[in-house]
């Protein structure tokens, strides 16, 4: 166990690392900070951190740097300190963000995305957004576009905006008025339905109440189907990759190269986001991250919920050297917020 002294010039060094991106040395904390002690005492009380795992020395520099141990230690009492105290961003940082969405929310797909680049923005990390669109996205209403004497395009869509097409085979010399019946009738009787619920058993109890047509049965099963499956994968939304190149760490250009890779693969992020128990806020730092390729980063993820089930994650990942309250604070801030506009994206 660490005395408070030691506790106190941990956090010290921490810190003052995370600001300044500069080891940090004995006479530099005694210089800035009013601890009392002499820079012979902060000295033997930083070996002592160093022998016990918190400080790490890097190449032949005087000052001291902390290990993924000190991080872990720090920000394990930050986040119990924050359930007394959450963190709370400036007025101008809560200003920010409700402008940001509103400027650019027309659709499901923009919350998500708009959250990706805002919170790549506030905490000047990359950050990543897995969204399970299967959650959310309802039918609305459906119109056939005729397009020759046979087909037609089906446009559906949802009550978050987004709107989906697929080519359908239509009785030979139907009207357009006729189509407009059909779409009329058959979106009565499926509105408020999840995609995925729109099943073939469902679809031919509903059609056949307002047509006998076998082969436009058969088509629009398969174009639905199709379009039901497309909105329920999951999505991945990246914002801030150019931020890496602003962080020290990041100035290795065959690092950059490698992290960029992953982020590139679609996969692989949404394995990376996948591998949390989705229970809440999460702080994985250097190597107890799983993936080979982030192993000397650190991520914060939090998974948002609407009526109880997971709609999607969010993450931020970055240096060792994060700036943890930050990114925490305004993870919280972000998922209350967006608790409000999935309920209403409109």
């Amino acid at each position: 166990m660490l005395n408070d002294r030691k506790r106190k010039i941990l956090q010290i060094i921490i810190e003052d690392y995370i600001e300044t991106a500069e080891p940090v040395g004995s006479r530099t904390i005694a210089r800035k900070h009013n601890l009392g002690l002499s820079p012979a005492t902060i000295r033997n009380e930083m070996s002592d951190l160093e022998l016990l795992g918190y400080l790490e020395q890097p190449h032949t520099s005087a000052g001291r740097v902390p290990s993924a141990q000190a991080y872990r230690l720090y920000v394990d009492s930050m986040v119990d300190s924050m359930k007394e105290e959450p963190g709370v961003l400036t007025e101008n940082d809560m200003a920010l963000i409700n402008s940001w969405y509103k400027e650019r929310i027309r659709n499901m797909d923009d919350i998500f995305k708009s959250t990706a680049k805002i919170l790549s923005r506030m905490t000047q990390n990359v950050s990543l957004v897995l969204a399970n669109k299967k959650s959310t996205a309802r039918f609305k209403y459906l119109k056939f576009l005729p397009l020759s004497d046979t087909q037609a395009i089906m446009c559906i869509v949802t009550d978050d905006g987004a709107m989906d097409n697929g080519l359908i085979d239509i009785p030979a010399g139907m009207s357009s008025a006729e189509l407009d019946y059909l779409s009329g009738k058959m979106s009565n009787l499926l509105e408020g339905r999840r995609l995925t619920e729109i099943t073939g058993d469902l679809l031919q109890e509903v059609y056949s109440a307002v047509s006998e047509d076998e082969v436009m049965l058969a088509s629009l099963k398969k174009a639905i189907s199709n379009i039901a499956a497309k909105n329920s994968e999951q999505k991945v939304f990246l914002g801030g990759a150019k931020q890496l190149l602003n962080q020290p760490e990041f100035q290795d250009v065959s690092r950059v190269k490698n992290l960029l890779g992953i982020l590139e693969e679609e996969k692989v992020v949404k394995d990376i986001l996948n591998a949390g128990d989705g229970s809440g806020l999460k702080v994985t730092i250097g190597s107890e991250n799983k993936f080979t390729g982030i192993k000397d980063c650190s991520m914060v993820q939090a998974t948002y919920r609407l009526n109880g089930q997971i709609v999607g994650t969010m993450a931020v990942l970055g240096p060792t050297r994060m700036e943890y309250r930050k990114v925490i604070a305004v993870m919280n801030y972000l998922h209350k917020y967006l608790e409000t506009i999935l309920k209403d994206p409109k």
